[in-house]
């Protein structure tokens, strides 16, 4: 599998080369385009009970759609549904969390299951809820906005809005707290941080989907009321 991404990093598209017989697994709507002779099948991945975890609690598609090269090979378009970047990380032997709603495709030998990594509160609508990506493998996950990479020492504390959390490696030791107190997590404008502890690499995003939302609502026409 060859992945290459194009038009980065406002509207990302990945351009993924199957070899013969090759399968990749996309989360649902993600396909753009495909060569005619790719096949594809929707399932339940891991069953009944992983998919619903992974619908549930993991935002993303119930049924996951696999696409099958022929034997002479073939090739697949991917995007995520937000405008913005996508990152093709291959994993050895490893694990990777990645935000709900971020991830994209990945090779089928790669095992993506539920892990909740922080409940919602009152105050605030970001939770952390991740995806475990393991194994070995190719995994694409998507942004809203450009990524930012940033790799942290052994011991370093990173402090991120947890709005702008994409992905970061296993491993990393991270905690989420509200920022300051009652009024200040009410009214400045912030909800939810995660204060992630190396060492490790993690991915941000740029904009924050909520953020948007929270900026666009208001200025929505309200129905008239009768």
């Amino acid at each position: 599998m060859q992945v290459e991404i194009l038009y980065r990093p406002s509207y990302s598209l990945a351009r993924v080369t199957l070899g013969g017989n090759e399968t990749i697994r996309a989360e649902g709507g993600a396909m753009v385009s495909m060569s005619a002779s790719v096949t594809l099948e929707t399932k339940a991945t891991g069953g009944i009970l992983k998919s619903l975890a992974r619908s549930v609690l993991g935002g993303e598609s119930f049924f996951m759609n696999t696409y099958r090269a022929p034997a002479d090979g073939g090739e697949i378009t991917l995007a995520p549904a937000l405008p913005g970047d996508i990152v093709a990380r291959p994993i050895q032997n490893e694990s990777f969390m990645v935000q709900s709603g971020a991830y994209l495709a990945s090779d089928e030998s790669v095992n993506v299951d539920t892990k909740w990594g922080g409940a919602k509160t009152f105050f605030a609508s970001e939770g952390l809820i991740m995806l475990r990506c393991s194994g070995t493998g190719m995994v694409l996950f998507s942004s809203y906005g450009a990524i930012h990479e940033k790799d942290l020492a052994a011991g370093e504390t990173y402090t991120v809005d947890t709005g702008h959390l994409v992905a970061f490696t296993e491993g990393i030791g991270f905690k989420v707290r509200s920022v300051g107190g009652i009024k200040s997590t009410l009214f400045s404008g912030e909800g939810l941080v995660v204060d992630l502890t190396g060492p490790g690499k993690a991915f941000l995003q740029t904009r924050s989907q909520d953020a948007f939302l929270a900026w666009l609502l208001p200025l929505l026409p309200k129905p008239d009321s009768k």
